[in-house]
């Protein structure tokens, strides 16, 4: 069945079958049971008389259960209260149909029956009790079908949207003290009047236009990506001048290859905030491999022994790798190892 959106406050991710639906289904079960005992009888005036009177009922009774006994018992645990009103329904549905259709269609109510069967009997009884119950239960196994679709779609826009929360939540704790930091720098440029202040802000300028505009995509180039990490480092060689030496390599085709924004930036940010040795200075290498099915991302920097620990345990790791877990599940690889003062990341993503 087709489902269409409910636009509403209370319930935003609500959604309704289309009451054309409804329509089209009860139209098609009538001319069904039209044709069927019209075929079977080799009377079809006959038939559409008798499904006139009964088709009505089907409705009320369909309806009443699905939409209270269903919600109101069933649906609360309350199996012998349902079971009763339901039996309820049923004997007084038999009544009122064998009833008009022996007033308005026929005194013969059941001509289907053989030997000595008697309407208003037992078997009489049964046997329409039963096809009430098929067709209660038709349309008791739509409705719960249609529920759990529903339920599942507000399940998964639910987790799509603490998904997507919690992603710019991360995102959002990259930047500030870099921020400030170059902020500072550009401070001190303009009060001794440097000609690196125009410089620093074009690439504040750009690093900003990334972050407000092309972070909040789902995926970027990973050129692009690389990019925006080339003027961070640019912009941090800037700040520290002769003090820091990187090099950032690429090896393989990366023309066509999509990333997560801001996935490896964090890395490089640790290494700039933990990587200096003890004379001041640090050392930053940053590689990038394209394989068949794998991205490869390498971080390789000096880091001071004494700061290892806040060096594995930042802010910045934990955020990268809940991101990796929100966005790639198991499907990722992680390395992180320390080896003669070389502080080594090593990650491996699917290629996309």
């Amino acid at each position: 069945m087709y489902i269409e959106e409910v636009k509403n406050y209370d319930n935003p991710v609500g959604k309704t079958i289309k009451r054309k639906y409804h329509f089209f289904f009860w139209s098609a079960y009538f001319l069904f049971n039209v044709i069927r005992w019209g075929s079977y009888f080799n009377d079809y005036w006959y038939s559409l008389k008798s499904n006139l009177v009964e088709f009505p009922l089907h409705l009320i009774i369909v309806y009443f259960n699905i939409y209270y006994l269903i919600p109101k018992y069933l649906l609360r645990s309350k199996y012998l209260k349902y079971i009763v009103f339901l039996i309820l329904s049923l004997g007084m549905h038999y009544i009122i149909r064998s009833g008009l259709n022996y007033w308005l269609v026929t005194e013969n109510i059941w001509p289907e029956a053989q030997g000595e069967n008697q309407p208003f009997g037992f078997n009489h009884i049964i046997a329409v009790t039963l096809g009430e119950l098929y067709v209660l239960g038709l349309t008791s196994s739509i409705k719960f079908s249609v529920d759990f679709i529903l339920e599942r779609s507000k399940n998964q826009q639910l987790k799509a949207l603490h998904y997507k929360t919690e992603l710019q939540y991360l995102k959002a704790q990259i930047q500030p003290h870099f921020f400030f930091n170059t902020l500072n720098s550009l401070y001190a440029l303009t009060l001794h009047k440097s000609s690196k202040a125009s410089e620093v802000v074009v690439k504040l300028s750009q690093f900003m236009s990334y972050i407000i505009y092309d972070a909040n995509k789902k995926k970027v180039f990973l050129l692009q990506e690389i990019r925006y990490i080339d003027n961070y480092i640019d912009l941090e060689n800037i700040r520290y001048g002769d003090l820091i030496n990187t090099e950032v390599n690429i090896i393989g085709n990366i023309d066509n290859i999509e990333v997560t924004p801001l996935l490896f930036l964090p890395f490089i940010e640790n290494a700039f905030k933990h990587g200096f040795k003890n004379n001041g200075q640090m050392d930053l290498k940053v590689f990038f491999e394209a394989e068949d099915k794998t991205l490869t991302f390498i971080s390789e920097n000096s880091y001071d022994p004494k700061t290892l620990s806040k060096f594995k345990n930042g802010i910045g790791i934990k955020n990268v790798i809940r991101r990796l877990d929100l966005l790639y599940g198991k499907n990722y690889e992680l390395k992180i190892e320390t080896t003669d003062e070389i502080y080594k990341v090593t990650l491996k993503t699917p290629k996309t």
